[in-house]
């Protein structure tokens, strides 16, 4: 063995020896002497199963090996399951060193915990919510119990980065360096994530206020294995009641074929079509007279329905496929399965990364697949469906992902309004009372929440009073308020995300059924619902309506790109595969195919019409009576367009990064984007403006309009871009990176 080794405790070397390995990783001798140094933070990077959990705990328990009077590693997972496992795999290590594990959820016996109460040390398993309700509930002991803290270890690191929980798990650990008095000589942090594609903007992600040096630690060598499919089916023109042949059929029957047996995840992109396979596969589980193995999981099952789902996945005992929806996937706590299964095109790329690790046990490879199902081309089928654009995209996210190793990164640019009222009453609870000074400090100038000026914090404050959430005492201090008090004494409380409200979709007074809002809906907006075309009348935020009135057009696409914020890189990535005609993934010298017969056709297909419409030098195009607007720009690009059309009187909707103009003409639609641009473009806070229903995170509904209607625009438009491209566009040069 190597000299890192010798730089271990011996009885960690011990341990290492009976593991019966030859030698240590490369990922774990270059970390070895960065997590010994203790005076930086480290980013420890590599793909599944390449040994960074051990590259940080090795040398992390070799020097807190003798501290007996305090915890000296706070590991934080985004799972419990995740803190069940770890624990199960350093218990051995643990006794080598007669070091205390102690894992902390909801789920851990409460004699366990009071056990590591009375005495704190070793390794602390923990959540970022669990945390938050300690810090909140027992910070006096904690001031103890972590008084010689040497690590703080953040494990999937990637799951956290540019979400609300990252903000709050930041603004955890900035207030815990401040509970202890540790801001002079803070905490080293060490982040274990999956590969990521950019490092350089990590350690920002990591430590905010960049106060400590930040190492980045990569295994030279990246053999990571996957097992990837995508599958294709067409949904036939003329279904036969008789006939088995609706695509949803044979999804369903390769979805029984493919998960009995075993444990899977499969992920559709709303509860009905959940719900629908959940049912479709149970009633084939009768037919051939076997127990049921398929169940849904989302936001409207009840409490117990879903935990009961988990809690089956954890054991293991049974073989369970869940029917997932995509906005339940933090949500979802469960161990390695098997496979994880689309049936429709992910939202993103790191959610698909995400899902990915979820699936490939010990020694077994990851396995993906994709079930994408494309209508049945017709005379009146529209650009949408034409160009495949759901096959399309799934595909351009998995090239992203396994040949780039490209994620979306972190959107630094938001204010994170939200988690920062929840952090507010978070300090304010931990304290008792606290100045708005001191407040301002630790959550904005030190804290992850910088992007939030004094004027707007002041505010934000302001706000909270009026509503009562903080009430200011005589002596200037702040302490709850009466709704404060009865908000952060929820048990909900503790967590900082939330799926999308459901709004009911409305004509006449028939409701067709309701739609997750997590995009823009403005008035006079064409949107599609249940295979039609509907314009927006009006919106009813209070009672979560959406009036629409039937409006006539073609068929419908089949793809819809709902409840999606798909980035640029991802268009861009879809019409570099259209252009270059190919859209396997080299690896080394050889191309990859993934496709199988049926997504060869459609990718085909979707090909022959980008030819077909001159799109790769086109971006505006007149069909029939619609004008179509390709940008090859993602959605909050795509949104803007779309708003700034509506503005300009035109009767528009947006399918898929695709905008479609109803009964217009390319000439008056480059006249009117052209006068727009000549006049100035609207801000983004102006277009959010019109937008009836903001609330898109958890504590949206307590901020004040301004700052909510601020947040809103920057999440959903982008002026900026869409600026450039129409003054590439609108002079001839359309461009694509």
């Amino acid at each position: 063995m190597n000299s890192e080794y010798q730089r271990l405790d011996p009885r960690v070397q011990k341990w290492v020896f009976k593991q019966g390995w030859k030698d240590l990783r490369e990922i774990q001798k270059k970390a070895i002497p960065h997590v010994l140094a203790g005076d930086r933070d480290v980013l420890i990077s590599a793909s599944t199963a390449a040994g960074k959990t051990e590259a940080f705990f090795l040398p992390a328990c070799s020097a807190i090996a003798d501290i007996h009077d305090s915890f000296g590693i706070l590991y934080i997972s985004p799972l419990k399951a995740l803190i069940n496992d770890q624990y199960r795999r350093l218990e051995g290590l643990g006794e080598m060193l007669d070091m205390e594990i102690t894992p902390w959820h909801g789920d851990v016996a409460q004699s366990h915990k009071t056990k590591a109460k009375k005495n704190p040390s070793g390794i602390l398993l923990i959540t970022p919510e669990s945390l938050e309700a300690m810090m909140i509930r027992s910070s006096g002991w904690m001031q103890l119990a972590f008084a010689k803290l040497a690590y703080v270890v953040i494990d999937e690191f990637h799951a956290f980065i540019g979400a609300e929980r990252g903000m709050q798990l930041l603004s955890l650990l900035n207030r815990l360096e401040h509970l202890l008095g540790r801001t002079k000589a803070p905490i080293p942090r060490v982040a274990l994530s999956a590969t990521l594609g950019d490092l350089k903007t990590v350690p920002l992600a990591l430590r905010a206020n960049s106060s400590f040096p930040c190492e980045t630690v990569t295994a030279a060598n990246n053999d990571a294995t996957f097992k990837v499919q995508v599958k294709g089916y067409l949904e036939p023109l003329i279904k036969d009641p008789a006939s088995s042949s609706s695509a949803e059929q044979k999804v369903c029957d390769d979805l029984f074929r493919l998960c009995r047996g075993d444990s899977h995840l499969v992920f559709a992109n709303s509860r009905k079509r959940t719900e629908s396979l959940a049912a479709s596969l149970s009633d084939l589980s009768e037919n051939h007279v076997v127990p049921n193995e398929f169940f849904p999981h989302h936001g409207s099952l009840s409490r117990e329905l879903r935990e009961m789902l988990e809690k089956r996945l954890q054991k293991g005992n049974y073989p369970t496929t869940a029917i997932c929806t995509m906005t339940l996937e933090l949500g979802i706590d469960i161990g390695k399965v098997a496979s994880v299964i689309q049936v429709t095109a992910p939202h993103s790329v790191s959610s698909l990364r995400q899902r990915m690790g979820r699936s490939g046990r010990r020694d077994s490879a990851p396995v993906l697949r994709m079930l994408i199902t494309e209508n049945e081309l017709t005379p009146t089928s529209g650009l949408v469906d034409q160009l495949r654009l759901q096959l399309i995209q799934s595909i351009a996210m998995l090239r992203l992902l396994i040949a780039n190793q490209w994620f979306e990164p972190a959107d630094v640019q938001q204010p994170h309004y939200s988690t920062l009222f929840h952090q507010i009453l978070a300090v304010t609870a931990q304290w008792g009372g606290v100045r708005a000074v001191q407040l301002f400090s630790q959550l904005c100038q030190t804290g992850p929440f910088q992007q939030v000026s004094g004027e707007r914090f002041k505010k934000l404050l302001q706000h909270m009073g009026a509503l009562q959430f903080l009430t200011q005492l005589s002596s200037g201090e702040l302490v709850l308020g009466i709704e404060g008090e009865r908000l952060v004494n929820q048990y909900t409380y503790f967590a900082v995300f939330k799926t999308p409200e459901e709004f009911r979709i409305v004509t006449g007074n028939r409701t067709l059924g309701s739609v997750p809002m997590d995009s823009p809906v403005i008035p006079e907006q064409h949107i599609i619902f249940a295979g039609k075309r509907w314009k927006v009348i009006e919106i009813n935020a209070e009672a979560k309506v959406i009036y629409v009135t039937e409006t006539k057009g073609g068929k419908p696409p089949i793809f819809g790109g709902e409840g999606m914020s798909v980035h640029d890189v991802v268009r861009q990535e879809m019409y570099k595969i259209f252009s270059e005609g190919d859209y396997r993934i080299a690896t080394g010298e050889h191309k990859k195919d993934f496709a199988d017969t049926t997504a060869r056709k459609l990718f085909d297909e979707g090909r022959y019409y980008f030819e077909a419409n001159n799109l790769a030098n086109e971006r505006i195009i007149q069909n029939g009576g619609y004008v179509y607007i390709i940008p090859w720009l993602g959605d909050r690009a795509v949104n803007t367009l779309s708003a700034l059309l509506l503005y300009c009187g035109f009767r528009s909707g947006a399918f898929a990064g695709v905008i479609e103009i109803a009964n217009a003409k390319v000439s008056d639609v480059r006249k009117s984007l052209s006068l727009m641009l000549q006049q100035g473009l609207p801000s983004e806070t102006e277009l959010a403006s019109r937008v009836e229903e903001k609330h898109l995170e958890k504590f949206d509904e307590f901020l004040p309009e301004d700052l909510l209607t601020e947040s809103y625009g920057l999440r959903v438009f982008d002026i900026k871009s869409v600026q450039a491209w129409l003054m590439a566009e609108l002079s001839g040069n359309p461009v694509v990176e």
